[in-house]
């Protein structure tokens, strides 16, 4: 198995969330190198400068870049000075979104296996937060992105990769319906691995409205057992795509 080249820090004041949240996203994303940065160091909760220095180390090894998430402000801070203190080169692969954790780290991991740049996993990260509105707090505030001056992605754009664009297209879309079958529909596994499945294909999937590369978008959908989807999808591996997400569909994920 290939190592996705973009990895995944995951800061917070407690060492079990930051291995539980590493776990979720290691389960939707095996090929990342996800690494929980959690507690004071001593058992506590906290945060520690060591620990997260040498999950940064870690994370950047061998050229790798690294987007870093945080669950309280002050896990922010301490990223921060351990960040000061980093050789540039290496400070520069580091990229610390402000995006709510847990989602964030599902979206992030998924699109970081899918052999996405850096910049598109930032992306994922931040607009997970528009993806789960309730999850960022009253007031719909929008979250910013911060690391080596890189623009944050727009809170309207879908937590997966972008879909592709492709020039003189004037064919009509590939469509196709499909009952799911699993008794407990398009919960996060399987919506992680239609997300990556369709995010593979030259193509633009859309599954009842919503892009079929985006695990969080394809969850929001909350398609239970008997629900009917209409997929469609446009470009060259158009027809591909559709087949390839009504068997996985039909098949139950191993569930059924």
């Amino acid at each position: 198995m290939t190592a996705a080249p973009v990895a995944l820090v995951l800061v917070s004041h407690s060492a079990t969330l930051a291995e539980g949240v590493r776990e979720l996203a290691a389960q939707m994303a095996p090929e990342v190198l996800i690494i929980a940065a959690g507690g004071d160091g001593a058992g506590g909760l906290g945060t520690s400068f060591d620990l997260v220095e040498q999950a940064l180390g870690e994370a950047t090894a061998d050229g790798r870049s690294a987007v870093v998430l945080t669950d309280l402000g002050s896990a922010v801070l301490t990223t921060e000075s351990v960040l000061e203190l980093l050789d540039e080169d290496v400070a520069a692969r580091v990229h610390l979104a402000d995006a709510p954790f847990v989602e964030a780290a599902v979206a992030a991991g998924v699109t970081a296996a899918g052999g996405a740049p850096v910049g598109e996993v930032l992306g994922a990260a931040v607009a997970a937060g528009a993806g789960f509105p309730h999850a960022v707090g009253a007031g719909g505030v929008e979250p910013e992105a911060g690391a080596a001056g890189e623009p944050s992605a727009s809170p309207a754009a879908a937590a997966a990769p972008a879909e592709p664009h492709h020039a003189g297209e004037t064919a009509a879309p590939i469509t196709a319906h499909v009952v799911v079958r699993n008794p407990m529909g398009l919960h996060a596994r399987p919506a992680a691995v239609l997300a990556r499945m369709m995010a593979g294909f030259d193509a633009a999937v859309q599954v009842d409205g919503v892009n079929g590369a985006s695990v969080l978008e394809l969850m929001q959908l909350g398609a239970t057992q008997g629900r009917t989807l209409e997929v469609s999808a446009t470009g060259p591996q158009a027809r591909v795509a559709v087949d390839a997400f009504v068997g996985a569909v039909e098949e139950g994920f191993g569930e059924v």
